[in-house]
């Protein structure tokens, strides 16, 4: 016979849920505060930094399909790209195959990738010794429920944008 009854038992999922949606809460104001930092370092405006990780990440791309992943307006995306290009974090290529001659590419300068990653080196240590601290099987857990929450959030961005 359990001590807890089933409304104790409740009550203490709802405040452990709820603790994690607000560590979730203070991470992503942490995660925007160190990005802030990073930026003002190499001189890219937040968006402009974001921009960038999903070019580096996900590219090379069309300035469409980077507008549509951003969630921005292709006019604003264009100032972007103009900013990232001029710094030489990006360029822009033709592409000689599409029927339309005007269709660009948009491909991170790889060589400007050591600047990103010496500035990311001390948050980098940080995660490997937090890591450390756990399992293979925790690891797991961890890293399926930072997928499930991106598409919780991706799924939650699309609905305010009414798609």
């Amino acid at each position: 016979m359990s001590l807890i009854s089933d409304g104790d038992d409740g009550r203490q999922r709802r405040r452990l849920a709820s603790a994690v949606k607000e560590g979730l809460r203070d991470l992503n104001i942490q995660l925007s505060l160190l990005n802030r930092r990073f930026g003002t370092s190499v001189e890219l405006k937040d968006v402009d930094w974001d921009c960038l990780d999903l070019i580096n990440r996900s590219g090379p791309l069309t300035p469409s399909a980077l507008a549509a992943r951003a969630g921005l307006h292709p006019a604003t995306l264009t100032g972007i790209l103009d900013r990232l290009q001029r710094a030489g974090w990006i360029t822009r290529e033709r592409d000689p195959e599409a029927a339309d001659r005007r269709a660009v590419t948009v491909r991170a300068n790889r060589d400007r990738n050591a600047e990103l990653f010496r500035l990311f080196a001390p948050m980098n240590k940080r995660m490997d010794v937090l890591c450390a601290d756990y399992s293979e099987a925790e690891l797991e857990l961890l890293a399926d429920f930072l997928r499930r929450v991106t598409d919780a959030g991706r799924e939650a961005t699309r609905e305010l944008a009414g798609e």
